[in-house]
């Protein structure tokens, strides 16, 4: 599998996503999807600033709560508004986005001849994200579903009944429950996420409003100033907290990654009719209830602000509404982390893994085994570990804000190199975003201790087998094409002193057509035949999401023997080779009876390889555990012959 050298010229955004649906329609699924982990944030995001202020500045005054709402509503103003939903959403790769889209879209711009360097940093900045983005995802689902749980414990009369362990095996069972049904799909509950999403925006933007009538004195969080006094007058403990504020963005990097299933416009229009109003009402509804209860005259005692300010009579419908909203926040992830998974293996950043279509009508809706087990194994041991949300929140931010900070890079050379705009002005639009998203990165590296070295390990761990994966293929690739010999020059020996030909058609996979592949030396070698027409394929990615059907199969002929055939995907597509072959029949006459040829090789380690002892034996297991090419590549295993060499690597 290859990748394209891209073109300078821009292509055209792809349509609507779904023509059909109306703009509602993809507004109410954007709500349930896009939104589900940004809008779960106040569950946990003002108590762990609050906790922050009291464990480092002593004590808690009204001038600290007011500072701490700044900062969230002007995060959210910032980072979400601004950045992601007026600027970031602008940078589409034919209509999707995400940060492997936009590593796709920048590479692009600047994989060129001559240019290999630079393509090989833009590679692992989208490598950086992807990895940043597992460890978001394996926190999202114990962190959100912790903290809805614990709403029981806020219930009257009924406290003593959730002890801490009752709570983490509630929320365990309900992660593993979770995550032992994505086999089956979930596009037959999906259809609900839209409204119980709707219910739960309408209900913290209605409470937190309760509560802002109540005390009105907050609403001077909405000046900047008292953000930026806030982080001047706290010093090393206001970065501390900034870290805990950043809690209330995490999930905007969802805006951009789900374009692609909805469009911008219904994102945008989603974000601005309701979900930044129920954000913006419920920050301001808990921090008016801090300074009521400030204010009252007992010392302050942090509390779970988001249940305690809902009226007894609501709490427990609150409670199983963000039961509900939570899980539907951990399935986004969850879905994302396949999707993502999908993309980097199209991207050649993973071995190849076994997936499964979940729904025949929405072609994004996949399962991998491998990656679910993978996030589910993390889960638990995240929620073994910290126990609650509080202890688990230190962990979470550094992988959002590693992410953004990626972002930004890509969205820098995207500007500079893709769209063409002048160094001056790339850099006056993305360094303030940049410096924004360093300064909470920043803050967030200052809790390492406390837990960020969670999600840092993980991401650190896929890098590894990322990089490990990325030069053990080079490695491989420098082996099997040491001393192979050129097709065409092989044809035409052929040509010269034919073999003993039988009918039928071979089809040859091979990651270099031009080259003759080693299953076709083998087949010679052993079986002395060549079939009456042959030809040699490979599957190449392009640096785009999805390629047209009439663009899928491009076939060079060689010779009265030989055909070269090019079978294109973009990165968001799953390989259909014999289906797809079929399809073109008129220009692959026969590929319904075709045989498949499939190099099939082993490694061995070598002492004097390129690659360090470990990394050999990492890329060695990595290949064994691969899927295997026929169900990849959806390939009848009764029309595959598989031949390989050893090689030492």
């Amino acid at each position: 599998m290859t990748t394209d050298s891209p073109s300078a010229a821009p292509t055209p955004a792809l349509a609507d996503p779904a023509p059909r649906l109306s703009l509602n329609a993809l507004t109410l699924g954007a709500i349930g999807v896009v939104f589900g982990d940004i809008g779960t944030s106040p569950l946990y995001a003002f108590e762990e600033a609050l906790e922050q202020v009291a464990k480092r500045a002593g004590q808690v005054g009204a001038e600290d709560i007011v500072g701490v709402v700044s900062l969230a509503l002007w995060a959210l103003i910032l980072i979400v508004t601004i950045k992601y939903v007026l600027f970031l959403m602008r940078a589409d790769n034919d209509g999707e986005g995400g940060v492997l889209a936009l590593l796709a879209l920048a590479r692009r711009g600047t994989v060129k001849p001559g240019a290999p360097q630079a393509g090989g940093l833009v590679l692992m900045l989208g490598a950086m994200g992807a990895a940043l983005f597992y460890g978001d995802a394996v926190i999202t689902p114990s962190l959100s579903v912790l903290s809805a749980v614990e709403g029981l414990r806020t219930l009257p009369g009924l406290a003593s009944l959730f002890s801490p362990d009752t709570i983490l095996f509630i929320a365990l069972t309900i992660l593993i429950a979770l995550f032992g049904i994505q086999a089956r799909g979930t596009a037959a509950v999906s259809r609900m996420f839209g409204p119980i999403c709707v219910a739960w925006f309408v209900a913290i933007g209605v409470f937190g409003l309760l509560r802002l009538v109540e005390s009105p004195a907050v609403l001077a969080a909405l000046l900047p100033w008292h953000a930026v006094g806030f982080v001047l007058n706290h010093g090393v403990p206001g970065l501390f907290v900034l870290g805990a504020v950043f809690l209330t963005v995490t999930g905007a990097e969802a805006l951009t990654a789900d374009m692609g299933h909805f469009g911008v416009r219904p994102i945008r229009r989603a974000w601005f009719a309701l979900v930044f109003p129920a954000l913006v009402l419920n920050y301001l509804g808990q921090g008016a209830f801090a300074l009521r209860s400030l204010s009252a005259g007992q010392p302050f005692a942090n509390a779970d602000w988001f249940f305690v300010m809902i009226p007894e009579l609501f709490r427990p419908a609150m409670v199983v509404l963000a039961m509900l909203a939570t899980i539907i926040a951990s399935q986004a992830v969850i879905t994302g982390a396949y999707s993502l998974s999908q993309q980097a293996i199209q991207l050649g950043l993973l071995p190849r893994l076994a997936i499964t279509q979940t729904s025949a009508g929405h072609s994004g809706q996949v399962y991998i085994g491998a990656v679910n087990w993978a996030l589910l194994l993390g889960v638990v041991a995240l929620a073994l570990g910290f126990r609650n949300s509080s202890a688990m929140a230190s962990a979470y931010g550094i992988a959002v804000t590693g992410t953004m900070v990626v972002t930004c890079c890509l969205a820098f050379i995207v500007v500079r190199r893709r769209w063409g705009w002048s160094l001056p002005l790339s850099i006056a639009v993305i360094a303030p975003f940049l410096a924004i998203d360093l300064v909470f990165f920043g803050a967030n590296v200052l809790r390492v201790v406390e837990g960020g070295w969670v999600p840092l390990s993980i991401a650190a761990l896929l890098m590894v087998v990322i990089r490990t994966w990325l030069r053990g293929r080079r490695e491989a690739a420098l082996l099997e094409s040491d001393g192979a010999v050129s097709l065409a020059d092989m044809a035409a020996a052929l040509a010269r002193r034919p073999p003993t030909r039988v009918e039928g058609i071979a089809i040859y996979l091979t990651g270099h057509n031009d080259l003759t592949p080693p299953a076709l030396l083998h087949n010679l070698k052993h079986n002395h035949v060549l079939h009456q027409h042959n030809y040699v394929a490979t599957v190449r990615t392009l640096q785009r999401p999805v390629v047209d059907p009439a663009e899928r199969v491009v076939v060079t002929p060689l010779d009265g023997n030989f055909s070269r055939i090019e079978l294109r995907y973009g990165f968001m597509e799953h390989p259909r080779v014999r289906d797809d072959l079929i399809a073109a029949s008129a220009q692959v006459p026969g590929a319904a009876s075709a045989s498949f040829f499939i190099g099939r090789n082993n490694f061995a380690v070598a002492a004097n390889s390129g690659m360090p002892l470990w990394q050999d034996l990492l890329f060695i297991m990595l290949y064994r555990n691969a899927a295997d090419p026929t169900d990849y590549f959806n390939i009848p295993p009764n029309r595959v012959i598989e031949l390989g060499a050893q090689y030492a690597i």
